[in-house]
């Protein structure tokens, strides 16, 4: 894996270009509510991580910062409610299963588009491309209008958001919701899956996007 961070998009290439500090490697700290690690603690050492109570305050620094030491893609899970596109951004994507396909994906209890995506009993998990660290962002933040300058089209089976431009996508039936602590677990039932444009994945790793190329 790459050790440098995506860098910000090239405005001269046309299209939407949000300006975000965190298209410059910086994630917002909404990211961290969908486990994205905690680039904005004062990470402690590996030795100061060594034997750190969980639940104490240090202890939750470790946590993080132990956890953020895993590098995993990113997704956007989004769905259509009430005629609205609705998504969140998600790190905690899985496979559960072949027979049946089942995927599943956690999600905060305190994030605005999880409800709602709940409601709909569907969803579709979109799988970012190197180059979308934007779309991350501007589907982790709260804005009012996430979809305004994001590209998609509706899905064949559930009318979810496909978004444009990312490297396949899982549309699902919500086949089960499991509460654990701070996070719902939902398990998703594939209906349909595709490849999208060839390219490099997002990836996310210790507070910064990266990529595989």
């Amino acid at each position: 894996m790459s050790s440098a961070a995506v860098p910000a998009p090239d405005p001269a290439a046309g299209g939407p270009r949000p300006s975000y500090e965190t298209d410059r490697g910086q994630p917002c700290p909404e990211l961290f509510e969908a486990w994205l690690g905690d680039a904005g603690l004062d990470l402690i050492s590996d030795d100061a991580t060594a034997g750190q109570p969980v639940g104490h305050v240090e202890g939750t620094r470790a946590f993080r910062d132990v956890l953020g030491r895993f590098a995993s893609g990113v997704t956007v899970v989004t769905a259509v409610h009430d005629g609205v596109p609705v998504g969140l951004t998600c790190q905690s994507f899985s496979s559960v299963s072949l027979d049946p396909p089942l995927v599943l994906f956690v999600p905060s209890r305190t994030s605005r588009a999880w409800p709602l995506i709940r409601e709909t009993g569907s969803f579709c998990v979109n799988l970012l491309a190197s180059d979308q660290a934007w779309v991350s962002n501007t589907m982790a933040s709260k804005g009012a209008d996430k979809f305004a300058e994001v590209e998609w089209r509706p899905s064949s089976r559930t009318g979810s958001p496909v978004l444009a431009g990312t490297l396949g996508h899982v549309d699902c039936t919500i086949e089960a919701v499991h509460e654990t602590g701070d996070h719902d677990v939902v398990i998703g039932r594939v209906l349909t899956l595709a490849g999208e444009a060839p390219g490099d994945p997002l990836v996310f790793y210790r507070g910064r996007y990266r990529t595989t190329g």
